[in-house]
């Protein structure tokens, strides 16, 4: 099992797709509660997100947040001797999350099973990553918490930072990707130009 998680850190000419068990996580779930309990988390914070972000960045911020969080969390798990599978749907989910709260802290927000009982979004971050990381720290296995650690922390820094670094100059990131594109094909390559 060891040696299977360590493949995907390594550089194998031969590996067409070193990534694709990171972004493939993404949509992976434990059992049909935990994703019942996800979808429903995505579905009460999409629109939020979606009109923070837009659908396009949306999409590319998601499957980031998928990616970097099992990667946080096959890191944790290497560290830590435990070799369990890593699912990074809750840290795609924790991101957008985590985007929400940190950009609007004073919303309202409830339990759906105590809708009684209202807290900020702001308290709600805080909380979250108070309990992940203690259950990081003292090892608990109820939830992949370095994955969702890894996904609020990233969602915390988009909102905050990358939008601006990222997503409002990705045009010189576009048009080299073009005309790397083009160049292949060209070249006899796969690709297809525009």
């Amino acid at each position: 099992m060891r040696r299977v998680m360590f493949t995907y850190f390594t550089s194998d000419p031969s590996s067409k797709a070193l990534c694709s068990p990171m972004l493939l996580s993404t949509f992976s779930h434990f059992s049909l509660f935990h994703m019942a309990a996800n979808m429903y988390v995505l579905w009460s914070f999409s629109s939020s997100i979606v009109s923070l972000l837009g659908c396009e960045q949306f999409i590319a911020v998601y499957l980031s947040a998928g990616v970097i969080s099992t990667f946080v969390s096959y890191v944790a798990k290497m560290a830590t001797g435990r070799f369990e599978p890593s699912l990074g749907a809750s840290g795609a989910i924790m991101t957008v999350l985590a985007a929400v709260c940190t950009k609007m802290p004073e919303a309202k927000l409830a339990i759906i099973f105590l809708p009684m009982f209202t807290f900020t979004a702001g308290s709600a971050l805080k909380a979250i990553i108070a309990f992940d990381t203690a259950g990081l720290a003292l090892g608990w296995r109820l939830f992949d918490h370095a994955a969702h650690l890894g996904g609020a922390l990233f969602g915390m820094w988009y909102v905050t930072y990358g939008h601006e670094l990222i997503w409002k100059n990705r045009e010189p990131l576009v048009k080299a990707w073009h005309e790397m594109r083009t160049k292949n094909t060209g070249k006899g390559g796969g690709g297809r130009s525009n």
